[in-house]
């Protein structure tokens, strides 16, 4: 049971988060998309939101800015959530169009609010949960898609509730959150996504 439940956090990290986004977008979306250019999406994605925070984490701990990547002080959380924040701001200006890719677009943006929400939360030395910010995000996202194309999503609904207290277990086996901070991290998550709402249904 302990393995199970830190596989959790490791399988549902904050950074995998967008990228499951998308994929989910392009799995429940009816429109047609070109494959080569859903492959060159993925790509941009993996790389803004994987692998550049991870080379900016091992920078970060090389000039002793961070000490774990599991980010477990408040003080650790600042830098990266500044460089995650202006990643997000890339993605928003470059990536997606809020003409052609709607969703994905105001998806972006509600990921960015919730960054930023957890910053200024972790200036004032707040631990919201990232964890459960990533996982309530792509859930309430994925609603938002079933609602916006009108299909039928319950399966993946029913795993991502699952999840979402999968990984809540977790992060409480671990010790890493107490459950206010679980909570606070969940509506960062879910709340700017049910914003983004108003902007495509």
């Amino acid at each position: 049971m302990n393995y199970f439940l830190r596989a959790g956090a490791y399988l549902f990290h904050p950074l995998l988060m967008p990228l499951l986004g998308v994929v989910s977008y392009y799995m429940v979306s009816p429109r047609f998309a070109d494959p080569n250019i859903v492959a060159a999406k993925l790509l941009a994605i993996g790389i803004l939101t994987f692998i550049v925070p991870i080379i900016l984490f091992f920078l970060l701990k090389s000039l002793g800015a961070v000490d774990s990547i599991h980010l477990n002080t408040v003080r650790e959380r600042r830098i990266p959530l500044m460089l995650q924040c202006l990643l997000l701001l890339l993605i928003v200006k470059l990536v997606f169009d809020p003409y052609d890719e709607t969703e994905l677009y105001y998806f972006f943006v509600g990921i960015l609010f919730s960054a930023l929400s957890a910053l200024i939360l972790g200036i004032f030395k707040f631990k919201a949960s990232l964890h459960q910010m990533g996982i309530a995000g792509v859930t309430m996202f994925l609603i938002g898609l079933s609602i916006h194309f009108e299909v039928n999503v319950l399966i993946g609904l029913s795993f991502f509730f699952i999840v979402n207290g999968w990984v809540a277990s977790s992060r409480l086996h671990t010790e890493s959150h107490v459950g206010s901070e679980l909570v606070v991290g969940f509506f960062l998550g879910m709340l700017p996504q049910l914003i983004m709402f108003n902007f495509y249904l």
